[in-house]
């Protein structure tokens, strides 16, 4: 049998890969704290008097995590099409991958969460998030571009203005809206409930404005001006952030000048991620967008390979790294028993990055395996769906 041997990827692919490999190891942070720093639990936004700032940096970098996963899902969906000839097939792969996406959720994600069976609360997060704005971009991109990006700005910047609207459970309105827009629960049936952690609306904007930003990429694309819109796009974002936070009003708690200059910066950056701010969107994006140039200009560092290869089969480290991080945890109960209060937990977050550093490194050799594998088998069609 011959072995199909993909092409060495573009730049420009290789710096998508390497940005949503960063993330991951992000997000691996913020789950080892969620596993084992859990007796410490942020709010929404953080509760700043009474958060520790390395603390409040380690969830502040994860907050890079969803907004460009959900924006790479967009962009990585207009790559996907340059391959055929027309959208229905780009459609179709949406509506099939984002559907697989919230069955995920339903099963196998949420029984890593809580290794129990049958579910009695099942969380509704990022993969459910992802694969619902799927779901809706099947359906946007029949529209012309320039009526995407306004779609896409019109949602992002225009769903706070919703912030207020609420539907009782007695309401026919309380389901679709707690699933669109205002965090809450389900009551699917008397043992059952579902909480929808991250409403979906905002996503739909932003995996729209991804899809749009699609043609910066195409392989027949100018790399300069390519750069030169990242940049623009980039530092507009981070203007509207600044400028919409010394206002301090639209859509955020206001920040206030702390006890010390770390707390008024913490109180700065102190966004909201569920659902996420327009000030959420316009700093974590704005950051990405000027990754992206970076790691385009640095693609030839030895040190940007690793990334790439985590970034080469996200899905597949998202289950793994959940699994393996429950199993860890019920071993560390079963040995040491629950040292911080009814949780098992380390002392500091020192030990939270030390941890993250050392399974980065130990689920490398699978995710290098699985990359490797979905590169060279394209002629495996369900290989594409994780």
């Amino acid at each position: 049998m011959t072995t199909v041997v993909a092409p060495k990827p573009a730049s420009r692919l290789r710096s998508i890969d390497a940005l949503r490999g960063l993330i991951i190891l992000f997000m691996l942070l913020d789950h080892v704290r969620e596993t084992f720093f859990l007796h410490r639990q942020v709010g929404d936004p953080m509760d700043v008097a009474n958060t520790a700032p390395e603390l409040f940096f380690s969830r502040t970098l994860a907050h890079l995590c969803a907004p460009l996963f959900v924006f790479l899902t967009g962009l990585s969906a207009f790559l996907f099409g340059e391959k055929y000839s027309g959208r229905g097939d780009v459609s179709a792969f949406l509506f099939k991958r984002g559907l697989f996406l919230v069955v995920l959720e339903f099963t196998l994600v949420n029984f890593a969460w809580t290794f129990q069976f049958p579910f009695s609360v099942i969380y509704l997060q990022v993969i459910w998030a992802i694969g619902l704005s799927m779901i809706a971009l099947s359906a946007l991109v029949y529209l012309p571009r320039a009526a995407l990006i306004g779609l896409g700005v019109l949602i992002v910047a225009g769903h706070n203005l919703l912030d207020g609207l609420h539907f009782g459970i007695e309401s026919a309105l309380h389901v679709p809206w707690a699933i669109l827009h205002d965090r809450g629960w389900i009551e699917v049936a008397q043992d059952l409930r579902l909480r929808t952690s991250y409403p979906v609306l905002p996503w739909i904007g932003v995996i729209a404005l991804g899809y749009a930003a699609g043609p910066w990429f195409a392989s027949q694309a100018d790399a300069a001006s390519r750069r030169s819109k990242l940049l623009f796009s980039g530092l507009g974002l981070l203007t509207v952030f600044v400028l919409l936070r010394l206002l301090n009003g639209y859509g955020e708690k206001p920040w206030s000048v702390g006890e010390t200059g770390v707390q008024t910066l913490m109180s700065f950056f102190n966004i909201t991620k569920y659902p996420p701010s327009l000030l959420f969107i316009s700093l974590t994006l704005g950051i990405g967008l000027l990754i992206l140039i970076a790691f385009e200009r640095w693609q030839q560092r030895a040190w940007l390979k690793p990334l790439v290869i985590f970034g080469a089969a996200p899905m597949f480290f998202y289950l793994l790294h959940l699994y393996v991080l429950k199993v860890l945890y019920l071993m560390a109960v079963a040995l040491w028993g629950t040292n911080q209060g009814k949780y098992f937990g380390f002392d500091g977050m020192g030990a939270v990055w030390l941890a993250s550093v050392l399974l980065a490194v130990a689920l490398f050799p699978a995710v290098r395996w699985f990359a490797t594998l979905k590169a060279r088998r394209r002629d495996i069609a369900w290989l594409k769906y994780l």
